[in-house]
């Protein structure tokens, strides 16, 4: 009996990490932050915002999308976490998402978009990270040859390049 026990608590012990997780902070940035997520979430590192560095963003997996896109010539391969994936890091609970970027661009997503599509935050595109100058250091992309109902004008004003911060309404 006294092994089963030590047996269970040893289970017990090892779950505990993942039960606090839904109340725990995200850890903070080590690098550059190039991504403030505010407004409805539960999970945050500095004050009542989220910050991620790249390496913040990497670690919620990465997603490869080859796509076409309005603003570039031919296929290329866009990597970078789901975007259903930063909202549940966050412990999103809103319906919409204001995108910034750092030209002071504004742009309104449905969160319902994350979840219906693999939209990706993009951090690199053909392997090499995204530069302020070439549409980084993220853009909000959706797999636009995946489904040719996202190939319209207002998917294309959610596409948002050099996006600096998003809030969750």
């Amino acid at each position: 009996m006294r092994h089963f026990l030590s047996l269970t608590m040893f289970k017990l012990l090892l779950a505990m990490p993942t039960m606090l997780w839904a109340d725990a902070q995200l850890p903070l940035p080590e690098g550059q932050v190039i991504l403030s997520v505010t407004g409805k979430l539960s999970h945050t590192n500095v004050g009542e915002a989220a910050h991620f560095d790249a390496e913040m963003l990497k670690a919620l997996g990465m997603h490869t999308v080859a796509t076409h896109t309005p603003w570039t010539e031919g296929v290329s391969q866009f990597s970078g976490p789901l975007g259903r994936d930063l909202l549940e890091a966050v412990g999103a609970s809103g319906d919409t998402l204001i995108i910034k970027a750092l030209n002071d661009y504004v742009a309104e997503i449905p969160v319902s978009d994350f979840i219906a599509h693999d939209v990706i935050l993009a951090i690199m595109r053909n392997g090499e990270r995204l530069t302020v100058r070439d549409f980084g250091p993220i853009f909000i992309l959706y797999p636009f040859d995946e489904d040719p109902a996202l190939q319209t004008e207002k998917i294309r004003f959610r596409s948002v390049w050099q996006v600096a911060s998003i809030e969750i309404q």
